[in-house]
């Protein structure tokens, strides 16, 4: 340190007044600095000076804030494991931005055998593909003041947690519902790298896998048009054969379903096999707990054979031929949506959702704020994921319109 630096002290106080140690002065000191009116910055939590959003450690009605925060995880942790049913029937969860799907040619024949010759030998050709699933981090602050921590009941602050889960799980399903309605495929760029992202088969010039004697083109769609105004049975008929001929069928496991809105399920519930008098190749069925009209009955025990009111906590109104119809408001008016499940988190399931490859970092995470001792205070919620569609050919969708083709619905457009 130069000792020639001179330093002008204030008038007033003599300089014997300020403290030091050996005849030198500690300007530094908190005792100098205040009385020379150099205030040091005041700061809250384990060191420094204490705030006073510091002493809020209840609501206004005597609830320990930390308790709360407690709380709000737990019920985080909940959502994670009981999201909605429609979604789980949907999707299953995916680890790895990219699969890798092996295409088979043709197989391997016998040959009549030769009394001289050998055999040929077996081989199978196979070509590969990739495909994506998109990914993005969402977030949201739940912020709160001191003061309004103060003032505020647990209510009101448990109020702002509901919403925010509201608005994760109607983040979710909305894209859920956007990759099942969207007709046209996506990019996603993992590692540098762009990957297709596929929507249900579009006509897009791939050719879908042959089963057992249905063959496809590259035209071949999900996406259909029924060309009348009004939904009838045949609209049922093209769905269901649109997901049995590529193999998701009852005799595989696999549940099929279509999902209608009231106004569609009022002209369902009227449908009646011409044994009955009807035009359609079956008769609607209406569910357990439901009024009844020309059911037929089971030859063998003389009893209705009538499907359970709900399945898996969505509403069924009854069945038709091997679908089951339910009834669900968030289809919107005008469309059909029939999809093969194999339940919950099924690979069958047609919509694959995208986690993070850590663990720790899958479903929805409340984070504390910047101060671990009052982790309320600043904290914020967040969710990454991204979708996409391995099994094409495991769920079709229907316009009902007199004209045109297949044009997705505004609620669902990204």
């Amino acid at each position: 340190m130069n000792t020639n630096t001179l330093l002008r002290l204030p008038a007033g106080p003599s300089v014997s007044s300020f403290t030091g140690l050996a005849g030198h002065v500690n300007m530094l000191s908190p005792e100098n600095a205040s009385r020379l009116g150099l205030l040091p910055g005041i700061a809250g939590g384990a060191q420094g000076y204490n705030t006073e959003g510091d002493v809020i450690t209840t609501t206004v009605d005597g609830v320990d804030l930390n308790n709360i925060w407690q709380e709000f995880q737990k019920t985080v942790a909940l959502r994670n494991s009981q999201r909605q049913s429609l979604i789980d029937f949907l999707t299953y969860s995916v680890s790895e931005p990219v699969e890798t799907i092996p295409v088979f040619g043709a197989g391997t024949d016998f040959e009549v055998a030769s009394e001289f010759g050998v055999p040929k030998g077996a081989r199978t050709e196979a070509s590969y593909f990739q495909m994506g699933f998109a990914f993005e981090w969402y977030d949201v602050a739940g912020r709160f003041t001191w003061k309004y921590l103060a003032e505020a009941t647990a209510a009101q602050i448990e109020s702002v947690h509901q919403s925010i889960l509201e608005a994760d799980n109607r983040n979710v399903f909305r894209e859920v519902m956007a990759t099942l309605f969207d007709p046209t495929n996506r990019l996603a760029t993992i590692q540098k790298q762009a990957y297709s992202v596929y929507a249900l088969y579009n006509a897009d010039g791939t050719v879908p896998p042959p089963w057992k004697t249905n063959t496809f083109t590259g035209t071949h769609t999900h996406y259909l048009a029924s060309g009348a105004a009004t939904v009838d049975s045949g609209d049922l008929d093209e769905l269901s054969t649109h997901i049995q001929h590529h193999g998701y069928t009852p005799t595989e496991g696999v549940e099929i379903v279509v999902m209608v809105n009231k106004a569609q399920g009022d002209v369902i519930r009227q449908f009646r096999s011409i044994a009955n008098g009807g035009t359609a190749q079956y008769d609607f069925i209406p569910a357990q707990g439901t009024p009844s009209l020309l059911m037929p009955k089971d030859m063998v025990t003389g009893e209705a054979r009538r499907p359970a009111a709900t399945l898996r906590g969505l509403k069924v109104i009854g069945s038709y031929g091997d679908l089951t119809v339910v009834q669900e408001d968030y289809i919107p008016a005008g469309y059909l949506v029939a999809f093969g499940t194999g339940g919950s988190n099924s690979l069958t399931n047609p919509i694959g959702i995208r986690e993070h490859r850590n663990t720790a970092l899958r479903g929805l995470r409340l984070v504390k704020g910047r101060s671990p001792d009052y982790p309320l205070q600043d904290s914020y919620y967040q969710r990454g994921f991204g979708t996409g569609i391995r099994q094409r050919g495991a769920a079709a969708i229907m316009q009902i319109r007199a004209t045109g083709s297949y044009a997705p619905p505004a609620e669902y457009t990204r």
